[in-house]
């Protein structure tokens, strides 16, 4: 992977809930790294139809190893003012260069987003 290939800015992030008072859950965001990655949302090449298994995957993103930085499916990435929950990381082939992380669009509650069919 190039560096040119690495041009869209993504924010990650870790959610963590407290609970108030009255019971209800409240979620803090924490910014974990803000780095570049190579975008590729979900479409119908044979990539995609290979990763059957992932058939709520949205988005696919890869970026630079980030050392002492653990990333996980509990997080989200922010990228083109879209939010991904990640549903898969992999760090490639163990070698602490990049991670391949698969995510699924998060739909907002009021409806603003449409549900992805593909």
């Amino acid at each position: 992977m190039s560096f040119g290939k690495l041009t869209t800015p993504i924010v990650i992030k870790k959610i963590t809930y407290t609970t108030d008072a009255d019971g209800f859950r409240i979620p803090h965001e924490k910014t974990v790294a803000s780095v570049h990655a190579y975008f590729e949302p979900r479409n119908s090449t044979e990539k995609w139809t290979n990763r059957a298994v992932l058939k709520e995957a949205s988005a696919l993103f890869r970026f630079r190893y980030i050392p002492h930085t653990t990333i996980d499916t509990s997080m989200v990435i922010d990228c083109i003012g879209e939010r991904y929950n990640l549903i898969s990381v992999e760090n490639v082939r163990q070698k602490n260069m990049y991670y391949e992380a698969i995510g699924k669009l998060e739909v907002e509650s009021d409806g603003n987003h449409e549900a992805e069919n593909a």
